[in-house]
Formats: structure tokens, sequence, C-alpha cells
């Protein structure tokens, strides 16, 4: 029985280890390049020395101006997270991913909260409209303050093709010591969320009919 046990932790030690050396750092640049994942990005400034950094990308074949709408309106209870909602709801999240764009949903301003959950918001501490939203804070535990600080950054890059680079970085300092604990475990399951978030930011911008003016801006260069 014992050695069963030993065999079982080894195991088990075996296989974070190994996540963590092959498969973790992968996870946290996944889809970004060497550059973008070092190069500084808004929000940066609000958590000078994170503890976990993670900076995932996609290329969308469309302006940013077809994929910003579908970034601003993120949030429970708005366009939730283009994500896996049956996962984020068996949490009580209650996520409904919008297919649509919905025009009272387009503003957002610092200070206003975006919703993980009915109970549950982070604050907008920046905005650029058309270029980045930044959130920040944390999911508190019981009556108890988040143990970390965290911002949560959605960047927008315009390509010489035409096409948009969207970036998303998520950065922890940890408040307490044991909040390690509490958030490497969770970073597997980020990345899981973020690359099919990210996936469906894009197939909508990149489903998203042109705006008329963008339509015969475009007609009207061709006649040239």
């Amino acid at each position: 029985m014992r050695s069963r046990y030993v065999v079982g932790v080894t195991a088990l030690g075996g296989a974070a280890a190994a996540y963590i050396l092959l498969a973790r750092p992968r996870h946290l640049r996944w889809g970004a390049t060497g550059q973008e994942s070092g190069e500084p990005l808004p929000g940066d400034d609000l958590i000078a020395d994170p503890d976990l950094t993670a900076t995932r990308a996609i290329t969308v074949r469309a302006p940013a101006g077809r994929v910003w709408p579908w970034i601003v309106q993120l949030g429970q209870g708005r366009g939730g997270f283009y994500s896996y909602d049956f996962l984020e709801n068996l949490a009580g999240c209650d996520i409904h991913s919008a297919d649509r764009i919905v025009p009272e949903w387009q503003d957002v301003g610092v200070g206003d909260e975006v919703r993980l959950a009915p109970q549950v918001g982070l604050t907008v501490a920046s905005v650029e409209r058309g270029r980045s939203l930044v959130l920040r804070g944390g999911v508190p535990m019981g009556r108890s303050a988040p143990p970390y600080d965290f911002t949560w950054a959605f960047v927008l890059k315009g390509e010489p093709d035409g096409s948009t680079r969207l970036l998303v970085r998520e950065r922890y300092a940890y408040t307490r010591r044991w909040a390690r604990l509490l958030v490497e475990p969770a970073a597997a399951v980020s990345f899981v969320m973020s690359q099919r978030m990210l996936r469906g930011i894009r197939d909508r911008a990149e489903a998203t009919r042109r705006p008329p003016m963008e339509s015969r801006g475009q007609g009207h260069g061709q006649g040239h």
C-alpha cells in the first residue's frame, strides 16, 4: 500500500515538473512572439514588479475598428467572454457570450465595473478607444480582499496588411505569500479559457460586416 502511495506521489510530482518545465512557458505566451511578450503594453505601469505575467496573442484578419467593439463589450451581463460559457457557468458566473455587437455596451470609462460574475467585478483602469482596455482587481476570498493585485490588458495593433494583432496580458503581484498556491494552478485554467476567448473574438470580428463608410472608402481607393 505504501509503495503505491510513493509511486502515485512520484508520478504526480513528475507530471507537475513536466508541466512547469515544458508546457507552462508556452501557455504563458501562447500565440505571442518573443518581442510581443517582452515589450511594454498599456497597464504595465500599474504593477511594476509582477510575480507572474502571461502574454497571449492572435492575428485577426480585420482592421482594429472591427475588433474593438467585441472587446469593449466584454463582461458578465454584457457580451460575455467568448470562451467556454458552460465551464464558466458551472462556477455560477452566468455568462452568455454575444454573437452580435450591442450599441448599449459600447461605452466604458475609467472607474466602470466589468463583472466576471454577478458578484465579482474588475475596474476599468485605463481605456484608449480603438486601441486598449485595461482592467484591474481580483477575485475576493469570501469577505477578504484578493491576495494579489491583477491587471488584464487587451491591446490592438494594426498590421501593414490591414489585419490586427490582438494581445492579452495578465499580470499578478502577490500580496500574500500563499497567493502563489492559488494563482499558479489557475494559470493553466486561464490558458484554456484565454486561447478560446482569443479565437472567439477573432472569429466574430472576421465575420463582422464592414461598416458602410469603410466599404465605400475601400471601393473609392480601388477606383484610382
